[in-house]
């Protein structure tokens, strides 16, 4: 399943975002949602981050959450700090935050293509967009070339020619490599890619991947790639957290992750994954479903599934242990590893 190339990323390579117990709320009718609760993720310049986990774990909404765009009404950040070159988007306002910082120096490729681009604007229109906005060019005409250069680079065919049609005349994978040019028109130091692999069929697949590293050896941007596909995150990640409602419960290097998964929930996500050669009668599945985050339990929320739990687990959350220098796992099957700091 692993098949990534030697990370670039050096041991001394500098911190690019660091984010600090995290805490994202939504306020609903029926309550508060909790969800994201204390999350903990670093990533450092040319450093590929996977968030992998179920659907609702808080994978997309930790990406929302960096560039502040929360569901409204209702989303805000609680509590934490999202530092990024040194600087909290948390204290940032939002006019600073949208001139000067999203789009800018930090952005998204969007899961869904179709419904990110604008049907009524050309591809020229919204790729050159943001080179206006944020004044990197001083009239249309530029717009258009850096637009022009752009598409090129993500590699459109023919770009002349195809930048003054609407998103309906680009197929499924094209329309990606749209959004994809749309991300890194203003070289961004951290791009988010939400899920996007999923709407493509393999082959394209394979394609976005390998597009996605040779922008980030370009251009030496941190990727944070959110994904429910493990082989995507094996073959593209540099370290993999792992998220369970709205927390991270175990982290480290892909190898690590996959070889000697250290928490039950990754244990049970890899025992999931069906194997060439291997003959069963049927998969294994994980029983049960995820805690209401409107009334989280006390203890670890994975406890209700596992088939590990103790009588700790229904009532104390357990901290991050260290199992080596860079895997962390939240389980208290590791009570007497030391603490990660």
């Amino acid at each position: 399943m692993i098949n990534k190339e030697t990370s670039v990323v050096s041991p001394q390579a500098p911190m690019l975002l660091k984010i600090t117990d995290l805490q994202t709320r939504i306020a609903v009718r029926n309550g508060t949602v909790h969800a994201l609760d204390g999350v903990n993720l670093e990533v450092a310049e040319r450093e590929t981050l996977g968030i992998v986990g179920e659907s609702g774990s808080g994978k997309t909404m930790t990406g929302l959450s960096i560039l502040k765009l929360l569901p409204q009404p209702g989303g805000y950040i609680a509590g934490g700090r999202i530092v990024l070159d040194g600087v909290d988007l948390v204290a940032i306002p939002e006019r600073e935050m949208a001139r000067q910082w999203r789009g800018r120096r930090l952005s998204m490729i969007s899961q869904d293509p179709l419904t990110s681009l604008n049907p009524v604007y050309s591809i020229g229109d919204q790729v050159g967009g943001p080179f206006l906005y944020h004044g990197l060019v001083h009239s249309r005409a530029d717009a258009r070339q850096a637009a022009i250069d752009v598409l090129r680079r993500v590699r459109i065919p023919s770009p002349e020619s195809r930048i003054d049609d609407y998103p309906h005349q680009f197929s499924g994978g094209m329309r990606q490599r749209v959004v994809a040019a749309m991300a890194i028109a203003c070289q961004p130091r951290l791009l988010i890619a939400d899920e996007p692999t999923s709407a493509l069929d393999v082959t394209i697949q394979v394609q976005m991947i390998e597009l996605l590293k040779q922008i980030q050896q370009d251009t030496g941007v941190g990727i944070i790639m959110i994904t429910h596909d493990m082989g995507v995150a094996a073959s593209m990640c540099d370290r993999i957290a792992v998220m369970y409602a709205g927390r991270i419960v175990e982290s480290g290097k892909v190898r690590d992750i996959y070889h000697s998964p250290a928490h039950p929930y990754t244990q049970a996500l890899l025992a999931s994954i069906p194997r060439l050669g291997q003959s069963r009668d049927r998969l294994s599945s994980i029983g049960g479903q995820p805690p209401s985050l409107l009334n989280p339990p006390k203890g670890c929320r994975f406890a209700a599934r596992c088939a590990h739990r103790m009588a700790k687990c229904e009532t104390d959350y357990p901290p991050e242990f260290k199992i080596d220098a860079e895997h962390i796992s939240a389980c208290w099957l590791h009570e007497g590893a030391p603490h990660a700091s």
